[in-house]
């Protein structure tokens, strides 16, 4: 009788003991773009980050998004694990009940929190050196490759519209999967690509063929509304001075309905990995606190405590 009773004992330390366990890990699911894209590859990293910088006590699964549309409208049926990425503009447009989500209003909307920026999506104008080409205003009667469907495609069309280029040159008729062996045999002059930076389509063909990556002008930059962004020189092959272009930010957000510590937590242990991120995968070096100042609307509670701690400046806006 004895030996069941102590085999009962036991049997319940055990089980409290995995209650204990189960209840300390957090798991959270991260949407954030297409399986194979860059940013779908940022979210793999993150899972690794968050996994080893918590000792296991956070386990993110990445989900594959077809967007950040329909990331943000997930919003209105995703509980309080669920963290995605998304262009600060979009939250806003979402909240208002504009464009894309006109008739489409909900009051979670308003609940969406931010925690902490990624990299940006960077503009580059990619053109061969034997092109001749250092500017915007000398594309004329060039061959450039935009691709479809994507934003550094629709952006690079607007650009091109912005700056009196868009019947000046001519638009090559292929995928941007096939824009560096393009340009290696002279097909096109050029393309046009928008992702972090260093981009990976743009470092190789810089290690294939002599490019030229455009920087555009004050000017120019107001007139596109975007955001600047500085690429340093040396990012990438024959790249002797900064490229100035334009971004547009991206954000890791959650709702409300996260608690306070798992958002602490989650954009802690976001900064404290960012170095080791850095240096296995490049991109993650462009994001820093100046990058702050890019999130629109409010920032979690629990980051915010997080960003006190660290002597990080927010603004009214934010709180």
């Amino acid at each position: 009788m004895k030996t069941l009773i102590k085999s009962a004992v036991a049997a319940l330390a055990l089980t409290a003991l995995s209650t204990t366990v189960a209840s300390a890990e957090t798991r959270i699911t991260y949407k954030s773009a297409k399986t194979g894209s860059s940013y779908f590859q940022m979210g793999v990293e993150l899972a690794e980050a968050m996994k080893s910088g918590t000792d296991g006590n956070v386990i993110v699964t990445v989900e594959e998004s077809q967007g950040s549309v329909q990331n943000v409208m997930e919003t209105r049926a995703r509980g309080g694990d669920y963290v995605f990425t998304t262009p600060p503009a979009l939250v806003r447009l979402a909240q208002g009940g504009k464009a894309m989500f006109e008739g489409k209003g909900d009051p979670k909307f308003d609940e969406i929190r931010a925690l902490f920026p990624i990299p940006s999506l960077t503009m580059h104008f990619v053109m061969s050196k034997d092109s001749g080409v250092t500017d915007i205003t000398g594309l004329e009667g060039k061959t450039i490759l935009l691709g479809k469907g994507s934003f550094g495609a629709t952006e690079g069309e607007k650009y091109l519209g912005l700056f009196g280029m868009a019947d000046k040159v001519k638009i090559a008729d292929a995928e941007l999967s096939n824009a560096v062996a393009a340009l290696k045999n002279g097909q096109i002059d050029g393309f046009v690509t928008a992702g972090s930076w260093p981009a990976p389509n743009v470092i190789e063909a810089a290690a294939s063929t002599p490019v030229t990556v455009l920087s555009l002008t004050g000017d120019q930059i107001t007139q596109t509304k975007r955001t600047t962004l500085t690429i340093p020189a040396g990012t990438y092959a024959g790249q002797d001075g900064d490229i100035t272009t334009t971004s547009l930010p991206v954000v890791a957000y959650t709702t409300t309905s996260m608690d306070d510590d798992t958002a602490y937590q989650l954009t802690k242990t976001f900064w404290e990995s960012k170095s080791t991120l850095g240096e296995n995968a490049p991109w993650w070096n462009g994001v820093n606190e100046g990058l702050m100042g890019t999130i629109e609307g409010t920032i979690h509670p629990g980051a915010q405590r997080y960003y006190e701690e660290a002597g990080i400046a927010l603004t009214d806006a934010q709180k």
